[in-house]
């Protein structure tokens, strides 16, 4: 069942068009508009509803499956598919024969952000059409404040959605209006990927001077944030000196300073400045995290508090069957699925051997075999392999790569940044029920470096770069260092497993040069003229019943 979100989302074009449960006249829990949008405290939850529901980036669109790991970073040059898992074990490892307009998992995120985008409209319309009429009194603002601040944080909702449409599919219907009832279209027809973005980029301008430096509360959207995401789309339009501007909004503010020293929850353990901050304690900027521009929030058995977070099972090794058959602990990274594993060439790509990024305090490289006591309270003594003793280390092998040939590996190194299980019950309790940084400043660095060489200044990205570089000690880089290639090797390097890659790879038209090149379980049957966009599920052109509505080509 899906997650108990603050407010039913209301019925959306396509969703309406495709799920006949959906058009009762009256269904069961509908909270209508006019009944809830009449005051601040009403458009707060559904401002709340909003930030749920694009928490489902992290959690179980089809059961097992999110949108983040399957369809942003799996199939790229970071990215391998492992072991098998649904969307992920079938699209990314064979894209000729399951990325097709029927691919279930395609039409559940095509609904899903027009989902968004339907309450994201009834939102801004419910506050554009009855401002006068509604109650802002309410928390500390003022009752201006308070409804720039609904208008901001809904136009926000909007733009993000519309990222992600654009990015997988290209040109999509654009919609600025509630569609329910009357209003529901069957003619809609595709609108230029530019004129979306430019959509995107007046709603977060609208955004940016409302939304506080810190958010609105503890998981909410930040200033800086939306300045990260103005810079990139500006990169996306290919307008670099935007991009570096907004870039710099961010870049230079001492409020989103990277995290250079220890701190938090972990500072008597061994370990690194740049890990610290994906430690559950730590996420958050009220923690410490000073970096985090945006975190997901997730509390189990919590109402909004998320049904399904999976990075941890997806991206954490099998290391409990086959070869390599230890006992699962929450320390090891808990019940790991290996459903997303890094690419042999991501784990190659350290030009530094002094690179904490690349250390096994971020990426996990080897086990130290236990006892029972070592093991306890989860389990009895790792067997041992002959000749072997309690204490020994057994190290990960990835001399060779996860290919068609050689997949489902347990014993394969993972990324440490969402190290993290249920200390209760790290086999039963196997979801990723704690605070995640989902943006974080020195994403903006990057952009920023983009941007800078784009606009002919390699030295200034060489310069934008070391900064990063120098936060982990690796070495610097000159100026002559810098191409576009470089600046993707450096994302790799500092924000692995972490965002949409096949959206910076797309950006810079490198998704299928460097996934055919470093992907080889199922990089080499990409079509290079086809791929680069996803194909409209058959189930939204069927319910455009009016006005036959273009697939993307070749599909």
């Amino acid at each position: 069942m899906k997650k108990i979100i603050y407010i039913l989302i209301f019925i959306l074009t396509f969703t309406g068009a495709c799920n006949e449960d959906l058009l009762e006249e009256n269904p069961p829990n509908v909270i209508y508009a006019e009944d809830l949008y009449t005051d601040y405290d009403g458009l707060e939850a559904g401002v709340n509803g909003l930030y749920s529901l694009m928490r489902y980036e992290r959690e179980g669109l089809d059961a097992s499956t999110d949108l983040i790991t399957d369809m942003t970073m799996a199939g790229t040059d970071i990215i391998v598919a492992n072991h098998g898992g649904k969307a992920l074990s079938s699209i990314s490892r064979n894209w000729a024969s399951y990325s097709t307009p029927s691919t279930g998992f395609y039409e559940n995120a095509f609904l899903w952000l027009y989902q968004i985008v339907n309450a994201a409209n009834t939102i801004i319309a419910s506050v554009e059409e009855n401002s006068e009429s509604i109650d802002w009194s309410g928390g500390d603002l003022s009752e201006e404040e308070n409804k720039n601040l609904i208008l901001s944080e809904a136009k926000v909702a909007r733009a993000y959605a519309y990222r992600h449409l654009t990015y997988n599919w290209g040109d999509v219907p654009l919609s600025l209006e509630p569609s329910s009832g009357s209003s529901i279209k069957t003619n809609w027809e595709r609108t230029a990927v530019e004129e979306v973005r430019a959509q995107i980029i007046a709603d977060l301008a609208f955004a940016e001077p409302n939304i506080p430096e810190e958010g609105s509360s503890s998981g909410r959207i930040t200033k800086g944030a939306v300045q990260h995401y103005l810079a990139e789309i500006y990169l996306a339009m290919n307008q670099a000196d935007s991009a570096l501007y907004w870039a710099n909004q961010v870049v230079n503010n001492p409020t989103y300073a990277l995290i250079t020293e220890r701190y938090g929850v972990a500072m008597a353990e061994d370990g690194i400045a740049f890990m610290d901050m994906f430690k559950a304690g730590n996420t958050n900027r009220e923690e410490g995290n000073t970096e985090a521009l945006w975190v997901f929030q997730f509390e189990k058995n919590k109402l909004g508090g998320g049904e399904y977070p999976i990075m941890a099972m997806h991206h954490t090794s099998r290391y409990r069957g086959g070869d390599l058959d230890l006992t699962v602990t929450a320390d090891r990274g808990g019940y790991g699925n290996g459903r997303a594993s890094l690419t042999q060439w991501a784990l190659n790509n350290f030009d530094d051997a002094n690179d904490d990024r690349g250390s096994h305090f971020a990426i996990h490289k080897y086990f130290v075999l236990r006892d029972a006591a070592g093991n306890a309270p989860y389990g009895g003594a790792d067997p041992l392999p002959e000749g072997m003793n309690y204490g020994d280390t057994i190290f990960l092998d990835w001399s060779e790569d996860i290919s068609t040939e050689h997949n489902g590996v347990e014993e394969w190194p993972f990324s440490r940044k969402y190290d993290w299980a249920d200390s209760d019950d790290p086999v039963g309790n196997r979801e990723s029920w704690y605070d995640q940084v989902y943006l974080r400043a020195a994403d903006t660095y990057l952009l920023k470096a983009e941007a800078e060489f784009k606009l002919g200044d390699a030295q200034a990205a060489a310069n934008t770069i070391n900064i990063i570089r120098n936060r982990s000690n690796a070495s610097d880089i000159t100026a002559a260092d810098v191409d576009i290639d470089f600046i993707l090797d450096e994302r790799a390097r500092e924000l692995m497993v972490e965002g949409p890659r096949r959206y910076t790879l797309l950006r810079t038209g490198k998704w299928a040069e460097r996934t055919i090149m470093y992907n080889h379980n199922g990089g080499e049957t990409i079509n290079p003229e086809r791929d680069i966009l996803l194909p409209i599920p058959q189930s939204v052109l069927d319910a455009n019943l009016t006005l036959e509505m273009r697939q993307n080509p070749n599909y």
